[in-house]
C-alpha cells in the first residue's frame, strides 16, 4: 500500500484538486492500493484562526471571515460538482457550516479561544476539504469514502500539538482498513482524545497523519505531494539557484526539517524510521518528476550521491541569542540542569546551544515568540545569582537566524568547516555563535537576520560547485572603457558559464544621467536601452544604497570614471564587505592616509581592493611591484613612460609638422582628452609615480613630486581648447629646438617619470635619452617600466606595452574582476 498526502495548495482550486483526481486514477490503473491524506484549501486554516481570534475579541468582522469560507467552500464545489450531484453536499457542507458559526457565536459570547476550542474549529477546514474530494472523486468513477481520522487516531489532550497514542491508533486504524475496502479519502491534521474531543497535530500534521497511517498499515511508501520539486538544497526563495535532491537520508531530514525546511513537518519522519518505510516529496503541478527520496541510505549511487558531502544550507529566521553568563557559574555542577529545567516548565522550545570550555557562559537561541518567556523563566530561576550578581544581567540579541549545513557525510571529510567559514568570511558575514555537534552532521552558525539571503547564497555556491556560481558587478560609468568592459564581458560569459561555472551578473548600472537595477542581471545585449529606459536618475548616493539592501554575496563595485567624488565613497563601499575593481587614480593618489585607509579596509573587511589599471593600463605594473616587495627584494629606482597620449606624442614628433598640429591630430583620432591639456599637463603622470612609489612601500604626498610642464604655462591659461590650441602654436618653435638639440645629439624626447628611493625623490620632466637607454626605442603609445631593485641592479625589470586606450585598460580591470571571482571563491 501507498499512502499519497495532498497539501493546502495541491487542494487549494477546483483545476487542482483535477490534478491530484488524475494523479490519484493513473495509481489505481497500475493497480497500485492507495489512501489519500488531504489537508485543508490553502487559505483556509488560517481563516479559520483568524475567525476564531476576532470572535474572542468581539469582532463581529469574524463573521466576515465566516462568510468568505462558505463562498470559497461553494465556489470550488459549484466547479467540481456536477448540478445533479450537488445538493446532498451542498446540504451536508451547510450542515458543517452551521454547526461552525454556532461554535464562533459561542466564542463571540464567552470571549474565550481556548486550545481545546481552537482544535475543533481548525478541524473544520481538513473535514470540508475531504468531502468535497471523495464526492468529486464518486462522480469521476473513482470509489471513495471520506475518512475522519478522529475516529482512527487518538492522542493525549495537548491541544494544538496532540501527542499520538501509537499502540491504540495502530489497532484502530488496522481494524478501519481491513473493513474499508474503498479508496479511503483521509482528513489530515485531526484526530482526538480518549473523550472523543477534537485534537489537531500542529500546524502541518497532515504530513503526520500520513506518516501515521504508512506506519501502522505497513506502507511500502509514503508520498507527500507539494507545490515544489522536492526537498531542495536551500530556500528557493532566497537562493534563485537552489535544486531539488534526487534522496537524502532520514537522519539528514531531520536535520533540515529542524533547522528550517518547510517541506518536511518534523514529527512525520518519527513513525518511518523504524519500519524503514521510505518518504518521497513530490510537486502535485509536476507529476512526471521522481521528487526527493528520504530513506534510510541514499537512493542509488550516482555520481551527484557520491560526490556530495553537504546535502544542504537551512535556515531558522528570527531567532533570539540568550546568554546566561557569569563568573559565579564557572565550575559549578547543576546550572545547565537548573537552565533547561526552567524553561521547559515554561515549555519554551531552545534551537542551538553552546558553551565555551571556560564554562563562563552557556549561549542559547529560542524562536522570537519565546525570548520574554525564556528571560522570565531564567530571571526566576536564578534569582540569587542575579542579584549577588555572581551572573550578568540576562541581555536579549534579537534579529538574528541560524543557519546549518547539514549533511551526513560531512563527518568523512576534512576541511567542510573551512569552507563554510571561508564562504561566510570573503563575504563579510559576521557569526555570533557557532554549535557543531559530536556526529558532524552539522555545522550551525548564528548571524544576523539581515544577512540570511547573502549567507545562503555565499554558502550554496561553496557547496554545489556543479552549479553556476554568480559574481554581482554593480557598475558606474559607461563612457568607452565602461562600454568596452561591457563588451568583453559579454563575448566572455559564455565561456566562462560553460568553463568555470561563472556567471557575471550586471546588477546595477549607472552613467552620469541615469542608473538601472536588476537581480536578475541586466541583459549584456541591451544594457544601452535599459538604461536609457530607466525612470531611476543617477545619484551615487542611492547607487550605494541599494547594493547595501540587496546585500547580495560576491558582489564587486566597478568604477569605470575618473571621479573624484565617486572616489572618496571607496571606504564606504569596502566597509559594505564589497569588493572594488577599477581605473580611476582619484583614490590612490590622494592623501596618503586615505590610500593607506583604503589598504586597511579591504583587508580588515576580507574584500579585493583591485586598481592594477591605474598605472599601464592593461599592462601588469603593479602586480609585479607588489610580487617584488613580498619576495623581499628591495626597490631602489622607478622609472617610466606612464602616458600613452605622451608616448604616442614624442615617438610621433620628428620635426617634420609643427607639435600643435600633431596635438589637433591626437585629439581627432582621440589619442586625447577632449581637453588636451588634461593629459599634457603632466598631473596624469605624476599621479601614476605617486601610486608606484608608495606602492614600494614609501609615505609620499603628491606636493612632494617635482613635476615639470614642458609647455609654457600660458598654454595652460586660456578657458577654452581653442584658445590653448592658439597658444601651443606660439610653442611650436620652443618644442623643435628641443627636439632638434636632442636629435643632433643622438637622443630622444621622452616625458619620464622617476623615484628614487635613496633620496625619496619623484620627478616628472621632459628628458633626452641616448640609444643606451630601455626607453629610446619606443613606439607608438606604449607605456614603459623599468624597477631596479636590489636582485635587478645590472639590468633593470622592464614591463613594455600599450598603456592607454579603452581596450586595453577594460581588459585590465576585467582582470581585476576575475581576480576578485577567484578570490572569494576561496
Amino acid at each position: 500500500m501507498k499512502i499519497l498526502k495532498f497539501g493546502g495548495t495541491s487542494v487549494g482550486s477546483a483545476e487542482n484538486i483535477k490534478i491530484v483526481h488524475q494523479i490519484a486514477q493513473q495509481y489505481i490503473q497500475d493497480e497500485v492500493h492507495i489512501a489519500l491524506v488531504v489537508s485543508a484549501q490553502s487559505g483556509v486554516t488560517n481563516l479559520l484562526e483568524l475567525a476564531g481570534k476576532k470572535a474572542a475579541e468581539a469582532d463581529e468582522s469574524y463573521k466576515a471571515d465566516f462568510e468568505q469560507i462558505e463562498q470559497n467552500l461553494f465556489g470550488i464545489m459549484k466547479e467540481l460538482i456536477e448540478v445533479n450531484r450537488q445538493s446532498k453536499l451542498f446540504a451536508n457542507t451547510k450542515l458543517m457550516l452551521n454547526n461552525l458559526e454556532d461554535v464562533l457565536h459561542g466564542i463571540f459570547l464567552l470571549r474565550e479561544f481556548s486550545p481545546r476550542i481552537r482544535d475543533l474549529v481548525l478541524s473544520f477546514g481538513e473535514r470540508f476539504s475531504a468531502q468535497i474530494i471523495s464526492t468529486f472523486f464518486n462522480q469521476e468513477g473513482l470509489e471513495s469514502e471520506m475518512l475522519d481520522t478522529r475516529q482512527i487516531i487518538r492522542t493525549d489532550s495537548d491541544f494544538g500539538a496532540a501527542k499520538v497514542d501509537f499502540p491504540k491508533s495502530n489497532e484502530l486504524i488496522t481494524d478501519y482498513f481491513a473493513k474499508h475496502s474503498k479508496l479511503q479519502i483521509v482528513t489530515g491534521f485531526v484526530a482526538s482524545n480518549n473523550q472523543d474531543q477534537t485534537t489537531t497535530l500542529g500546524r502541518g500534521g497532515s504530513d503526520f497523519t500520513a506518516s501515521i497511517l504508512g506506519s501502522a498499515l505497513d506502507a511500502y511508501e509514503v508520498e507527500i505531494w507539494t507545490d515544489v520539486d522536492g526537498v531542495m538544497t536551500t530556500d528557493p526563495r532566497k537562493v534563485k539557484r537552489a535544486f531539488s535532491l534526487p534522496s537524502i537520508t532520514y537522519m539528514e531530514a531531520m536535520e533540515m526539517t529542524h533547522f528550517g525546511a518547510k517541506v518536511i513537518y518534523p514529527p512525520t519522519l518519527q513513525p518511518l524510521v523504524d519500519k524503514r518505510i521510505p518518504l518521497r516529496i513530490r510537486n502535485t503541478f509536476n507529476p512526471s518528476f521522481e521528487g526527493t527520496y528520504v530513506g534510510k541510505k541514499l537512493l542509488g549511487k550516482t555520481q551527484s550521491n557520491q560526490s556530495r558531502k553537504v546535502s544542504g544550507i537551512s535556515c531558522v529566521e528570527q531567532v533570539v541569542i540568550i546568554n546566561l553568563q557569569g563568573s559565579g557559574i564557572m565550575g559549578v555542577p547543576g546550572v545547565s540542569a537548573r537552565l533547561f529545567s526552567a524553561l521547559a516548565r515554561h515549555k519554551v522550545n531552545v534551537i542551538l546551544i553552546t558553551q565555551a570550555s571556560s564554562e563562563h557562559s552557556i549561549c542559547f537561541a529560542v524562536a522570537e515568540s519565546d525570548a520574554e518567556t525564556a528571560q522570565k523563566a531564567i530571571e526566576e530561576e536564578f534569582l540569587n545569582e542575579l542579584e549577588t550578581r555572581k551572573l550578568d544581567q540576562v541581555v536579549l540579541e534579537r534579529n538574528r537566524s541560524i543557519i546549518a549545513a547539514i549533511g551526513e557525510r560531512m563527518r568523512e571529510v576534512p576541511g567542510i568547516a573551512a569552507k563554510f567559514f571561508n564562504a561566510l568570511a570573503k563575504n563579510g558575514i559576521n557569526v555570533t555563535a557557532i554549535a557543531q555537534g559530536s556526529s558532524e552532521w552539522n555545522i550551525s552558525v548564528v548571524i544576523d537576520q539581515k544577512d540570511i539571503s547573502k549567507a545562503l547564497n555565499a554558502l550554496h555556491s561553496q557547496f554545489f560547485q556543479t552549479e553556476v556560481r554568480a559574481l554581482n558587478l554593480f557598475m558606474v560609468g559607461v563612457g568607452l572603457i565602461g562600454k568596452e568592459l561591457l563588451n568583453q564581458i559579454q563575448q566572455q560569459n559564455k565561456f566562462f558559464l560553460n568553463e568555470r561555472f561563472l556567471k557575471i551578473n550586471l546588477v546595477g548600472l549607472s552613467n552620469s544621467k541615469r542608473m538601472s537595477f536588476n537581480l536578475d542581471g541586466i541583459e549584456l545585449e541591451n544594457w544601452e536601452k535599459e538604461l536609457e529606459n530607466s525612470t531611476q536618475e543617477a545619484d551615487i548616493s542611492e547607487f550605494l544604497q541599494q547594493i547595501r539592501d540587496f546585500n547580495l554575496p560576491n558582489s564587486v563595485f566597478v568604477d569605470n570614471t575618473s571621479s573624484e567624488d565617486i572616489a572618496k565613497r571607496y571606504p564606504e563601499i569596502l566597509r559594505m564587505k564589497v569588493s572594488i575593481a577599477t581605473p580611476n587614480k582619484k583614490a590612490n593618489s590622494s592623501q596618503f592616509s586615505e590610500y593607506q585607509k583604503l589598504q586597511t579596509l579591504a583587508l580588515n573587511n576580507n574584500v579585493k581592493y583591485g586598481y592594477e589599471t591605474t598605472v599601464g593600463a592593461g599592462l601588469p605594473v603593479i602586480k609585479t611591484l607588489q610580487d617584488i616587495v613580498m619576495s623581499g627584494d628591495r626597490i631602489e629606482r622607478i622609472e617610466g613612460v606612464l602616458s600613452g597620449t605622451l608616448s604616442y606624442l614624442f615617438n610621433t614628433y620628428d620635426g617634420t609638422k609643427p607639435f600643435s598640429q600633431l596635438v589637433q591630430e591626437a585629439k581627432a583620432m582621440g589619442f586625447t582628452e577632449p581637453d588636451p591639456r588634461d593629459d599634457l599637463n603632466g598631473m596624469d603622470v605624476a599621479r601614476k609615480i605617486l601610486i608606484l612609489a608608495r606602492e614600494a612601500g614609501n609615505e609620499v604626498e603628491m606636493d612632494e613630486i617635482s613635476l615639470e610642464k614642458f609647455l609654457p604655462d600660458a598654454c595652460f591659461a586660456p578657458e577654452t581648447v581653442e584658445g590653448f590650441f592658439e597658444e601651443l602654436e606660439k610653442a611650436d618653435g620652443e618644442m623643435l629646438k628641443q627636439f632638434n638639440k636632442a636629435k643632433a645629439d643622438g637622443k630622444a624626447l621622452r616625458y619620464i617619470a622617476s623615484w628614487e628611493q635613496n633620496s625619496k625623490t619623484a620627478k616628472v620632466e621632459l628628458k633626452s635619452v641616448d640609444s643606451s637607454h630601455p626607453f629610446y626605442a619606443l613606439q607608438g603609445g606604449d607605456n614603459i617600466i623599468a624597477f631596479t631593485t636590489a636582485r635587478y641592479k645590472t639590468r633593470p625589470m622592464v614591463i613594455k606595452g600599450p598603456g592607454a586606450g579603452a581596450e586595453v585598460t577594460a581588459a585590465g580591470v576585467f582582470a581585476d574582476i576575475l581576480q576578485i571571482s577567484n578570490f572569494l571563491a576561496g
